[in-house]
């Protein structure tokens, strides 16, 4: 049997007499001053990175633009501008009367909110006011600014104070202070208003002196420059060096190189085949993660703007000091965005991972995990187990998992050979690991736990050469990584970036910790079987590791030192997660490689061989099956599309009887047997023969345990595809993208471009009347509340529990636009009621059973009208309705030619209600000869909250999203990115936004709860695009799957139709790290 490396037995003698000869000391000497020469000029300029200057892109935003009053669009992606100055000529106010009210503002009026996030200079009866943010900075009577006196209008805004002035006037014997200037200021906080452009109600000719100028904030535009791009190259190659001198200290030991894997690492083995198998298999069908929408969306829009901006939030500040893994991904994205593409990396680590379980952290646990077969499929099974439901998509969990693997490896080479090289690369790494993201602080553990021998062997080795020559290139190895993260960004920026972040939120703190579990314990996507079982197995795994420890002070079989630190990162990585400042269940990814290890090791200690007591491993087969019992006891649930189909995704498995309780059963039985174990006296080996299978399967209940949830997993997940299909599902459209067909659920969500063109005429009546022509009790063209806005949902999962709602917004994740309103102007039918889906009132009608006060029954039958032949792209017939009602209490009747009702099928409504939405049939269901509908309503409920409101029935065209949205720009919510690759994101660029057209929502679900993360208050783009641009939903459907909600599409209207983009004037500037244009604004 090949010869395995591990601590305590290596081909080395740690002992070893060091050989040198005399001939070589001088070797020894030069490598000695370059470690130190190299070393310490490595580490000072990679210090040095974060504080030199850097090329910063400048742009300013200058108004009026051509000589001419016409608004322009500058949607600022941080809100504000870094300054801001206007001077107006008293003389344009002359223009302004009761319609033109808007001189300059920095946001349109009709947008919500306008007034309390701009700022607007506009008419207001009789004055002439300038509105920041809803304070009224200063006021002049408008006779008075066209008056002779008034020059101009000069306003300011920056970080500490708004001013405003009416130069040449002065305040009347009414005002404050009679005969003093009329001039305004507001401070006390950061006041400056939100610019998403210029825009006027006045034309014409600009007024000579009429100008805004605002500084816009770009400074993460930044690149380095010579000097800090030379510096930098020099910080790596000087670090190589000394990583280079060191080998040569090292190798003053005299001893010839040791093999770096273990011998035969190449070859493959059966249990190798059924993992990669399970990893390959489940990079096709497999759950996605939450994230990765988010994390594609910021590779994608990064390349554009120069920068790995957060997209979504906190006011575009930089991802830094945690973006260069997604750096990575933008280089990747450049080849293919589909999911089966982008998600590849995370296949190799996870490949990585298993090798790296299997060929180095496996025989170095010690000739008990080298010989005992239950080992490896325990550590397979632990695992699998994480790596499935955490880490199978673009979040940094996957690469963290792996440094924390590849860091304890290279810790295990220095102290199992007494040479420091492995031990700089475990800085390296572990540095690199550590800024994968947040959750990366894990990986200090594999360098804590072995700093008692590090600190020997440096101690042992200072003796020839002296702790500079050692330290130095470690140091230079451990900060090396600053060069990455500050390559183009500087330190202040990075202070006032994080501080932001902190103060917008989510920031827990770390006694905050509960709340993790608690969300583990919740029967939503967070707390799902697949989340909660391998945490409670690693839980478990650790408990028995620890125990057998303490007790007989290692593990019989395996090697103590590698054992001991293996528990011990297991122990920092949960208290280091701790300090992270959000408190979500799958930052519980980054333990994938640290539970296949720590499985390993339990494994070992349950064995007969170190666990003699029967009674005791039948306790542990009772607590893993209180365990799975535990885990079951909640939904079969994944994220957003990754749910299509699953069995259970809703509710709790069960089969007759709920899982969790057969495993509750069995995990008593076990309890029991434990008990008569004991109380007979049959508590030692051999006393209680049993068939040797089941003693197998008695000294690995964790691996049979895990192996039941892992399996259950892939059966899941392959069911949903299966039950999916043909309709979509992540299975397929992973496959297809393998066919070349990889632009997700846009070529199968199917868009009604106009829900006017599918309305069906009325066979026998006028439009205006069909609707009520037959029957009609208590139903009223105006029959509906003015508000119908939708309820909201409770508790949603994966909910923004960790995030302020923006109170003042449109309601998060809303479908704008069908909450109904009034119009001016009556429709065909006399309703006043707003119609949703731009259906036109004038060939639109509608009737409703809304009652004020004293409520009856009602009913409404229309008149027949005519069905279309059967079309493949028409293959629905839908109406939108609004109001609460059950499915029965609106029908549609079908007749052939002669009218004789052949039967009645009700519509499937997927809500939300009160609000419109789309109830909809599948033509399939009606039968081929019918020729007419017609429809039935009763609303029977007399709970005032319960009414119904239709229009009349159409059979709507269809296209695929891929054709109607295309490449235009669109506002990708962040959970949809993944699944809409195709669909180009909005840019920005100079601190300025791409204008999108589109904005692709999630389910109802998602969209309600993850909204608020992109909202004003949190500094995203739902910030901006409610200011500038109207909603409107589009009707879409899911093809083949027309009763699932999978999400939404609503076209983008500008307020300002006629503004234009505005025209930036560009520059460049140098400045120091430590330079800083002002605070960065909070919205509030």
């Amino acid at each position: 049997m090949a010869r395995q490396l591990t601590s305590s037995s290596v081909t080395v003698q740690g002992n070893a007499t060091e050989k040198v000869a005399n001939n070589g000391d001088g070797e020894y000497r030069r490598a000695r001053l370059t470690a130190i020469v190299t070393g310490f000029l490595g580490a000072l300029l990679a210090i040095a990175t974060p504080l030199l200057p850097v090329q910063q892109d400048t742009a300013q935003l200058n108004w009026p633009q051509n000589g001419t009053l016409a608004s322009v669009d500058a949607p600022l992606i941080g809100y504000v501008a870094t300054d801001l100055t206007i001077t107006v000529p008293c003389a344009a106010a002359k223009g302004l009367d009761g319609h033109n009210s808007v001189l300059l503002s920095t946001v349109p009026k009709q947008a919500p909110n306008a007034v309390d996030r701009g700022m607007l200079i506009q008419r207001t009866g009789g004055d002439l006011v300038v509105i920041v943010r809803n304070v009224p900075v200063v006021t002049a009577p408008i006779s008075e600014v066209t008056g002779p006196n008034c020059q101009r209008l000069e306003v300011t805004a920056h970080s500490d104070k708004v001013t405003g002035k009416f130069v040449g006037l002065t305040q009347g014997p009414k005002d404050a202070q009679p005969g003093q200037p009329r001039a305004g200021e507001r401070g006390g906080y950061d006041f400056r208003p939100q610019i998403v452009g210029v825009f006027t109600d006045l034309s014409g000719p600009a007024p000579e002196g009429l100008k805004l100028s605002a500084t816009i904030d770009t400074r993460y535009s930044s690149s380095p420059t010579f000097i800090k791009f030379i510096a930098m190259i020099l910080g790596v190659l000087l670090t190589a060096v000394s990583l280079v001198a060191l080998h040569t200290l090292d190798a003053a030991d005299g001893r010839r190189h040791k093999r770096f894997l273990p011998e035969g690492w190449w070859k493959p083995r059966p249990l190798d085949a059924l993992v990669g198998a399970v990893l390959v298999w489940w990079h096709f069908v497999g759950a996605n993660t939450s994230d990765d929408g988010y994390i594609l969306t910021m590779a994608r829009v990064s390349e554009h703007s120069g920068y790995m901006a957060n997209y979504y939030r906190w006011f575009g500040t930089p991802e830094s000091p945690f973006g260069w893994y997604y750096d990575l991904l933008t280089i990747w994205a450049h080849i293919s965005t589909s999911s089966v593409w982008m998600r590849l990396p995370t296949l190799v680590m996870g490949l990585l991972c298993w090798a790296v379980i299997s060929r180095e952290v496996i025989p170095r646990l010690g000739h008990a995990a080298r010989t005992n077969l239950v080992v490896p499929w325990t550590a397979a099974a632990m695992f699998l187990a994480f790596w499935l439901p955490f880490n199978n998509g673009l979040r940094p969990e996957p690469i963290i998992a792996l440094g924390i693997l590849l860091t304890w490896c290279s810790v295990e080479r220095t102290i199992a050979t007494n040479r420091l090289l492995p031990a700089a690369a475990a800085c390296i790494i572990g540095a690199l690991t550590l800024f994968s993201g947040p959750t990366g602080i894990a990986s200090i553990g594999a360098l804590l736990v072995a700093i008692g021998p590090l600190r020997t062997i440096v101690a042992k080795r200072a003796k020839r050469f002296g702790y500079a020559a050692l330290l130095a290139p470690i140091l230079a190895a451990g900060l090396v990584t600053l060069i990455v993260i500050f390559r183009d960004q500087t330190l202040i920026g990075e202070i006032q970036a994080n501080a932001l972040k902190s103060a917008v939120g989510p920031s827990l703190n770390w006694f905050d910790e509960h709340v993790r579990y608690e969300r583990l314990f919740l029967p939503t996507t967070d707390g799902a079987i697949s989340r909660r079982f391998p945490v409670l197995a690693l839980i478990t795994a650790l408990g028995v590791a620890v125990a057998m420890t303490l007790r007989k002070n290692k593990i019989p079989g395996t090697a103590s030192g590698p054992s001991r630190r293996i528990i011990g990162i297991t122990l920092i990585s949960f208290i280091a997660i701790m300090f992270t400042p959000t408190k979500w269940t799958h930052h519980f990814g980054v333990f994938a490689g640290l539970a296949g290890s720590l499985g390993a090791l339990a494994a070992v200690a349950v064995t007969a061989a170190a666990m003699r007591s029967p009674r005791n491993r039948t306790l542990y087969a009772a607590i893993v099956l209180f365990v799975l019992s535990l885990s079951f006891s909640s939904v079969n649930g994944w994220w957003y599309v990754s749910n299509f189909g699953v069995p259970w995704s809703n509710s709790f498995p069960q089969w007759h009887f709920g899982i969790s309780t057969v495993f509750f059963g069995l995990s008593v039985l076990a309890l029991l047997i434990a008990a008569w174990i004991h109380f007979t006296g049959r508590d030692h080996p051999g006393s209680t023969p049993v068939p040797p299978v089941l003693a197998r399967i008695a000294e690995s209940p964790l691996a049979v345990g895990t192996w039941i949830v892992v399996i259950w997993s892939v059966f899941s997940l392959t069911a949903g595809m299966v039950n999916q299909y043909p309709a979509w599902s992540v299975g397929r459209s992973n496959l297809d993208a393998l066919r070349g067909h990889g632009c997700g659920l846009a070529n199968d969500v199917l868009v009604e471009e106009d829900p006017n063109a599918g309305m069906l005429q009325p066979i026998d009546a006028p439009i205006g009347q069909a609707l009520a022509a037959d029957t009609n009790i208590l139903f009223d063209p105006n029959g509906i509340p003015s508000d119908v806005s939708a309820d909201e949902e409770n508790n949603p999962q994966g909910s923004d529990s960790f995030v302020e709602r923006d109170k003042g917004g449109n309601t998060p994740g809303s479908q704008e636009g069908t909450e109904g309103g009034t119009t001016v102007v009556a429709g065909v039918n006399g309703s006043r009621a707003r119609l949703p889906f731009d259906l036109k009132p004038e060939t639109t009608p509608v009737m409703g059973s809304y009652q004020i006060g004293s409520q009856r029954s009602a009913r409404l039958q229309s008149a027949w009208y005519r069905l279309p032949p059967k079309d493949a792209t028409k293959p629905l017939i839908v109406l939108s309705a609004a109001g609460r009602f059950d499915p029965y209490e609106l029908q549609v009747q079908f007749a052939g030619e002669d009218g004789k009702v052949k039967g009645a099928i009700s519509f499937a409504d997927l809500g939300p209600a009160p609000a419109w939405r789309n109830v909809r049939m599948s033509r399939d269901a009606i039968p081929t000869d019918a020729t007419r509908i017609r429809l039935l309503v009763a609303d029977e409920d007399l709970a005032p909250q319960h009414w119904i409101a239709v229009t009349p029935p159409r059979v709507p065209s269809l296209r695929s999203l891929q054709e109607v949205v295309g490449s235009e720009p669109v506002f990708l919510d962040w959970l949809v990115g993944l699944a809409f690759p195709c669909q180009r994101p909005f840019d920005h660029k100079n601190g300025v936004i791409e204008i999108p057209k589109w904005r692709i929502l999630p389910d109802r679900f998602g969209a309600e709860a993850n909204s608020p993360v992109m909202d004003y208050l949190g500094g995203g783009p739902l910030g901006i695009t409610e200011l500038l641009l109207k909603a409107t939903p589009v009707p879409t459907y899911l093809k083949n799957d027309w009763f699932r909600d999978w999400g939404a599409l609503q076209k983008f209207t500008p307020y300002y139709k006629n503004a234009t983009e505005a025209q930036l004037q560009l520059g460049t500037a140098v400045h120091s790290g430590l330079w800083t244009p002002g605070p960065l604004r909070k919205s509030r």
